[in-house]
């Protein structure tokens, strides 16, 4: 019960928090880099999707799906409105030719030709249907690929367990209308975050690895699947190979794909999300960027920041904090959750717990100096 009563607590707060006085002073970035509120009034933000004209989606957990309106220069939103209410943890958003996808737990719905229908939006088409029900690591996170299918992460219903079905702790994939689905990846236990290489059009996706086995164990997860059906371990084995308590020793660790990177135990790595622009220095460009959204029952408080990882011959071989200070003195006052390129370069990172989205750019410092 006091579970859910402090997750209750941590939907409902941000509603309360005025977006005005968060101490923006405190969030650290690389030299020439600035962050800036980009969209107040977005309670719960989760997943967002770009759409056109700037445009971007913005789901939640909470029921409301919402768009965001940017100023010409992109400097901040000049509007956010309600587009969808009392859903289903609409937590997945995407566009695919004009139309916007918002995943529910166990459907996937379709707004035909949204940036028509703003602010008086039809019903929307069921896309998909006969996802998994379960409500525990239930939120979808849902992108189409270069492939042109649609991919849907299916957590696993339970801290760890068996799979009861091949579906759960998997990322899927399918036609848009929901046709020849198929397991693209498994052995995952809770993926909120998925993205492909614009290198090598290979995804890669963040793990949450299981609670209760102290404070440094496991390891969360940074994995990479160049190839179909690959089994990424849970809940037989965690980081290395490492056999999992109760599991680990019911299957070999043969054919089991280990992380490319581990990341400390508990820091919850969500969104995560290639960096393709031109606004940021160069050494940024194709690397990945991770928001960690931060632990909830460890001793001592980990997370709550965005890392940069930079990645050569498809390893991690640099892991840094790139915007950090949500978390000051074990008291947190943000969770970024996704993250999201827009036309002009700059970041965008949400934040469900003060229900707002900042915004990240570039300028070269004026004395010449630069982060490359």
């Amino acid at each position: 019960m006091l579970r859910k009563t402090l997750l209750l607590f941590s939907l409902v707060l941000p509603s309360a928090v005025i977006a005005a006085t968060l101490p923006l002073q405190n969030i650290k970035v690389p030299q020439g880099f600035h962050i800036s509120i980009y969209a107040r009034n977005v309670p719960g933000a989760r997943q967002m999707a770009l759409g056109k004209n700037g445009v971007v989606y913005v789901g939640t957990r909470t029921g409301n799906v919402y768009a965001v309106l940017p100023e010409k220069n992109f400097s901040e939103a000049r509007e956010v409105i309600t587009l969808a209410k009392n859903l289903d943890a609409p937590n997945g958003v995407a566009v695919r030719d004009g139309d916007l996808y918002v995943a529910e737990i166990s459907r996937i719905l379709r707004y035909d030709n949204i940036a028509e229908h703003l602010k008086n939006s039809e019903k929307p088409a069921v896309a998909v249907s006969h996802l998994s029900k379960q409500t525990r690591h239930a939120p979808r996170v849902i992108h189409f690929g270069p492939d042109g299918l649609l991919y849907v992460s299916i957590g696993m219903p339970c801290n760890t367990c068996l799979p009861a079905n091949k579906h759960l702790g998997s990322i899927i994939r399918m036609q848009a209308n929901g046709k020849d689905k198929q397991v693209f990846a498994k052995g995952i236990r809770n993926s909120v975050g998925f993205a492909w290489s614009p290198k090598t059009n290979i995804l890669w996706f963040s793990d949450n690895g299981q609670d209760w086995l102290g404070n440094n164990l496991p390891p969360d997860e940074i994995n990479r699947a160049p190839s179909m059906v690959m089994n990424f371990g849970f809940p037989y084995f965690y980081g290395n190979n490492v056999p999992a308590p109760k599991y680990g020793t019911m299957r070999s660790s043969k054919g089991m794909t280990p992380p490319v990177y581990d990341l400390p135990a508990h820091v919850a790595p969500l969104g995560i999300m290639f960096y393709s622009g031109n606004m940021f220095p160069k050494k940024y460009r194709n690397q990945l960027f991770v928001a960690e959204h931060g632990s909830w029952n460890r001793s001592s408080k980990v997370g709550y920041q965005v890392v940069s990882l930079q990645i050569k011959n498809a390893k991690v071989i640099s892991a840094k904090p790139f915007a950090s200070g949500w978390l000051q003195k074990q008291n947190f006052w943000g969770r970024p959750v996704a993250l999201l390129q827009l036309p002009d370069g700059s970041l965008l990172i949400s934040d469900d717990y003060a229900g707002v989205i900042y915004r990240i750019r570039y300028k070269k410092p004026s004395w010449g100096l630069s982060s490359d």
